[in-house]
This record gives C-alpha cells, structure tokens and sequence, in this order.
C-alpha cells in the first residue's frame, strides 16, 4: 500500500514595524494570516517591544544577547520565511525594525539567521504612497544582511483608513486580492529559492 505524506505548511513569521498596538501594518499582517493559503502558516510577532538598542557591550556580555533578542532570533530561525510589514518615517524605515534588524544581523550562538531567509516587504500607510521609500529602505537592509528578499510584486496600502473598517478589518476588495496575489507569489519565492527537503517514502517490506 503506498503512503502519502501531506506537504507541511510553510512557516511565515510576520513582524510589524511598528510598536503600535493597532498600527496599519500590524492589522496588515493580521489580514494576511487571515487570506494565507492553505500552504502558509502566519504568524504575528508582537514582540519587537522586548528589543532593546543594539549595544556591543550588551552584545560581549552574553553572545546569545538578551531575553528579546534570543526570543526573537529563535523564531526567525524557526522560520521558513519572513514576511515584513514597515512604516515610513521621515522617508525611512522605523528605528525599532532597523535596531531588530542590527541584532538579526549579527553572529551569534545559533547563527545568521537572516542569511538566505527568504523575506517579503509590504507596508501601509496613511498617506498616498503607502510606505514606497520605506520598502526601498528596507530592501536595502535586508540585501545587505543576506536575506533572499521577494523582487515582487510589490504590496504598498496607501490611504490605509480608508482600507480597514472601525474595528481593524481589511475590507477593501481591491487590497484584499492584491494581498492574496503577494502571498501565493510568496509562496511560489519560498519554493524557488528554499525548497522544503524531499520526505523520504517508506520501503516496501520484501514479501
């Protein structure tokens, strides 16, 4: 009798440039773990708080670094991919996702973690061009740390109020569709660049 083994769901950790509670971007991801395909697993994490500013001096006292930084390495490493929500500050991306990025960057006990982790850019803002120079900004970064960043398509949410309802919801059909595309073409990138290991068929017992 032949034996199937279902293909696992891909692990996407999603992490929100923002610390605010109800950003455009946090409700983003959330949306996004909602419209996932059944090939996705997402997950949103809300820890970028425990993060503290990159200090080398931190860094030689412990090379594992401290309780936020370990918890958050451990599940990039986890990870099959990332996906990245940001913001635009001042043209730029914010400072909490850079100093989470500097830690992510670094050598540590459990490795690179950003080097050849496959990682899609979105982002949603309240102005009309929904996070365009921020995702640049962030392209840039992750490229340099190692990351395999998704070339496209490309996800900008601009006029975010207008998008999401009173209680946070993506509502906009045409958004929706857009973040359903972005996934599955993210899916399609995990597959090119990282494919899962083949599962090894069981033996027949000889007869």
């Amino acid at each position: 009798m032949t034996t199937f083994h279902p293909t696992p769901a891909r692990r996407v950790l999603c992490l929100a440039g923002s610390l605010r509670r109800q950003s455009w971007n946090r409700r983003l991801l959330h949306a996004a773990a909602l419209q996932a395909p059944a090939s996705l697993q997402l997950d949103v994490h809300d820890a970028l708080a425990a993060v503290p500013l990159f200090d080398e001096d931190l860094e030689s006292h412990d090379p594992a670094g401290p309780a936020g930084v370990q918890a958050l390495r451990a599940a990039v490493a986890a990870a099959d991919g990332l996906v990245i929500a940001t913001p635009e500050y001042n043209q730029a991306i914010p400072g909490v996702l850079k100093n989470a990025l500097d830690w992510l960057s670094r050598e540590s006990p459990i490795g690179e973690v950003l080097a050849g982790k496959p990682v899609a850019v979105l982002g949603a803002s309240s102005g009309p061009w929904g996070t365009r120079l921020a995702q640049a900004s962030l392209r840039q970064v992750l490229h340099t740390c190692g990351a395999l960043v998704m070339p496209a398509p490309s996800l900008f949410v601009a006029r975010a109020a207008e998008r999401f309802d009173a209680q946070g919801w993506l509502t906009d059909t045409a958004t929706l569709q857009s973040l359903q595309s972005f996934l599955l073409a993210f899916d399609a990138w995990m597959e090119r660049v990282a494919p899962p290991a083949t599962l090894e068929q069981p033996r027949a017992m000889p007869g």
